[in-house]
Formats: C-alpha cells, structure tokens, sequence
C-alpha cells in the first residue's frame, strides 16, 4: 500500500493524499467541487506513472495542477498569519516560491505508487462565510477511511483551495501557522525562507 492512515495525517501538507475518485455526477465547471474533482484527474495519471517518472518527473507534471487547484499566494500569507504586512515585497515573493515549491515537492515525494485506494467527494459542499467546505474520504484497502475536508474559496482565479482539515477538522494552516510565525518573529525572514526551502529539497532528494 501507498501509504497509511498515520503516514498521511504526519505527513500531508496541503492537501490530502487519494488515489482513485468516485463522485456523484460532476458539478458545474468551476465549482468547488469540480475544483477537487480536475486537480484529483491530473493527479491519477501521475501516480500510475509514478516509478516510471520518479520524483522529478512527477514534480514537472504536478506543478501545474498545484498552481491552478491551491491559492499558493493566499495559503502562504494564512499560514503566517498577521506578520505577513510587515514584510516587504521581496520577502513576500520569496516566501511564495519557497512555499509553492514546498507544497509541489511534497506532493511529488509522497505519491510514488497506486495500490488501489480510492477518494470519495461529498458533492454538496457546505458554504460558510469564507468559502465551501467539500467534504472528503479516503477509502484505502485495509485501513479505515480517513476524513479529509478543503476549505475552498471564490477568487479572480475560480474556486481554489485555500486550506485542508485533517481528520475533518485540524486544519494544516493554523499547524504551520505556529512553527512559521515562531521562525519569522525570532529569525526573520531569510530564515523562514530558508526552512521552507530545505524542506522542499529534502523532499526531492528522499524520494
């Protein structure tokens, strides 16, 4: 198997782990759910291809999913919460890719096979003041499902997805919030970059 309940809930980032989607009839195009239901299509053909690609050709063809399902922007300045204005432009930017590279080079590390779990969508999303919640499981072979909520938000680029809810309810942004902030406040910025940073690259070089 891929990977199990608990490898999944230490180690997504910023989004959850699936592997086949069933889903109620599609939505209309650019929904929430159609959001999680294209990003879930560009994902399968990866993970079938996994070895063959190894983790930089996966890197290559996730890259562009990522970009347009995740507001890589937004879920950048959340995840470091009001010390984001303090910052200049430059830092800003720099925080972005690192972040952005990050959430691609996880992806990248952590799905290198199929093993015949699939993803079930809940097709009628929850809306709250910031956004919809779409509702997920992800059905594997032996183990129980595991509850995976989005938190997706309309913006100028459609419906993208701005946070997820491990377990249905942690969420990963307040989980990164407290490590990013703690960096930033004592280190600053170039710090914060650079943690992000060597995460990402140690993703690619461990997978």
């Amino acid at each position: 198997m891929m990977m199990n309940r608990r490898f999944i809930l230490r180690t997504l980032p910023i989004g959850a782990a699936l592997v086949v989607l069933r889903v109620a009839p599609s939505q209309a195009a650019g929904s929430p759910v159609d959001t999680i239901k294209t990003f879930y299509d560009a994902l399968l053909p990866v993970m079938q291809q996994a070895k063959t690609l190894g983790v930089k050709g996966r890197y290559e063809k996730l890259n562009p999913a990522i970009h347009k399902a995740f507001n890589l922007p937004l879920m950048t300045r959340l995840s470091i919460g009001p010390d984001w204005q303090k910052l200049n432009p430059d830092e800003q930017k720099r925080l972005i890719a690192a972040f952005s590279d990050l959430s691609v080079s996880t992806y990248a590390a952590r799905f290198d096979g199929y093993s015949g779990e699939h993803f079930e969508v809940d097709p009628n999303p929850v809306q709250n003041a910031s956004g919809a919640i779409v509702s997920t499981k992800l059905v594997q072979t032996k183990d129980e499902p595991i509850q995976l909520n989005y938190l997706v938000r309309d913006g100028d680029a459609g419906w993208q997805i701005v946070d997820v809810f491990l377990k249905g309810t942690i969420s990963e942004l307040a989980t990164r919030r407290a490590e990013f902030s703690s960096v930033l406040r004592r280190d600053g910025a170039g710090a914060l970059v650079q943690l992000i940073q060597t995460r990402a690259d140690d993703l690619k070089k461990s997978a």
